[in-house]
C-alpha cells in the first residue's frame, strides 16, 4: 500500500464527487480486514505500527468519502483550494435570506412547540440538501467550477448544522 495515493485511489473509485456508496462501503470493509492491526498481533512491532498507521488511513479515508461536505472538501483541497477559506465568504444572496427564514422558523417551532412545524422544516432542509449535493456534484465533477463548488460546499455545512439544531429540537420537544 501506497501513504501517498488519494483515498480515492485507496479505495479504487473514480476520483469524483458522485459516488457510489455501496463500492465505498465493500472497498472499505475490505481494506479495513486487510489492514486491521489485530491481523498483526504476532507480527514484528514495526509490521504492527505500520498496520495501525494503515486502519487509520483508511478509516479517515473512509470517513472522508462518505460524508458529503467532507468530499467535497477533499476533492476541492485536490485542485489546492481551501473551500473554507477565511477570505471567501461569498454567498448567494438567496441563500442567506433562506437560511434567515429557516432559523426563524426552528425558533418559532420550539417556542411553540410544534412537531409539525419541526417535520416540515426537516423535510424541506433535507429536500435542499439533496438538491445542492447534485449542484456540487455538477459543479465539481462536469463544470469543473470550484469557485461555485466552494460555495456549495459551505452552504451544505450550513444545512448539516441547522438539521443538526433541528434533530436538537426534536429531542427538547420529546422530553
Amino acid at each position: 500500500m501506497d501513504f501517498s495515493q488519494t483515498y480515492f485511489e485507496l479505495f479504487g473509485l473514480p476520483q469524483s464527487y458522485a459516488l457510489d456508496r455501496n463500492k465505498l462501503d465493500t472497498a472499505y470493509r475490505e481494506l479495513q480486514n486487510t489492514v486491521h492491526p489485530d491481523r498483526f498481533a504476532s507480527r514484528p512491532e514495526a509490521d504492527q505500527r505500520v498496520a495501525m498507521q494503515w486502519a487509520t488511513q483508511v478509516n479517515e479515508a473512509y470517513q472522508t468519502l462518505k460524508h458529503s461536505v467532507s468530499r467535497g472538501v477533499y476533492l476541492l483541497k485536490l485542485q489546492g483550494i481551501d473551500a473554507f477559506d477565511a477570505g471567501n465568504t461569498k454567498m448567494v444572496a438567496a441563500f442567506l435570506v433562506q437560511q434567515i427564514e429557516w432559523r426563524e422558523a426552528l425558533d418559532e417551532a420550539r417556542i411553540a412547540k410544534r412537531i409539525e412545524t419541526l417535520d416540515t422544516l426537516s423535510d424541506d432542509l433535507r429536500t435542499e440538501h439533496r438538491r445542492i449535493e447534485t449542484q456540487l456534484a455538477e459543479l465539481i465533477d462536469s463544470a469543473h467550477d470550484f469557485e461555485m463548488a466552494c460555495e456549495a460546499v459551505r452552504q451544505l455545512r450550513f444545512m448539516d448544522k441547522l438539521i443538526a439544531e433541528v434533530g436538537d429540537a426534536y429531542e427538547e420537544l420529546e422530553s
